[in-house]
């Protein structure tokens, strides 16, 4: 049983969902959006920081997933969704858990099937994969698909792993 962490960081909302994996099977445990309220960069990020660090005391993750950066046409929103991520990273590596990260492409790929899925579409399969009975926030959702993404990446690691010893020990190697 793993408990995975997963974030949408983003400089005013940043989205966090927590499940547990079971082998395939995934449950729900919690999500939700930290809100920041202040104007400036360096209070929001402290905002960003203290909610991560709240929300892995109430969960206790095994493991943290975060969205990559992806550098649209605006450099400064760029750079501020950056310093969100490293505000939630930095929070995630002070409480001794691993970090891994994600392209936004290959999230909605792992859980839609398209990379190219909108937000709608993403929220959709959250709900279905999760049996959530309502729809979580949009920031929640996709930290929810970053957390599955990342639980379909380690089954699908510890699979490969377990093929190769299982050839080894046949003396074939795939």
């Amino acid at each position: 049983m793993t408990i995975i962490l997963g974030i949408d960081p983003g400089s005013r909302v940043t989205g966090y969902g927590v499940i547990r994996q079971t082998g395939r099977n995934l449950a729900y445990l919690g999500s939700g959006c930290i809100r920041t309220s202040v104007p400036d960069i360096p209070g929001r990020l402290k905002q960003i920081y203290a909610g991560i660090s709240e929300v892995i005391l109430q969960f206790q993750p095994d493991q943290v997933a975060i969205e990559d950066v992806f550098m649209g046409k605006n450099a400064s929103s760029a750079l501020k969704l950056g310093q969100a991520r490293g505000s939630a990273i930095v929070a995630a590596v002070n409480a001794d858990l691993p970090v891994s990260e994600y392209a936004a492409r290959l999230i909605k790929q792992a859980v839609v099937g398209t990379g190219g899925a909108d937000k709608e579409q993403v929220q959709h399969m959250v709900c279905s994969m999760l049996r959530l009975v309502g729809k979580p926030q949009a920031d929640a959702a996709d930290a929810l698909a970053v957390a599955i993404c990342h639980a379909h990446t380690n089954h699908t690691l510890i699979a490969l792993a377990g093929n190769k010893v299982t050839s080894a020990r046949r003396g074939r190697y795939r």
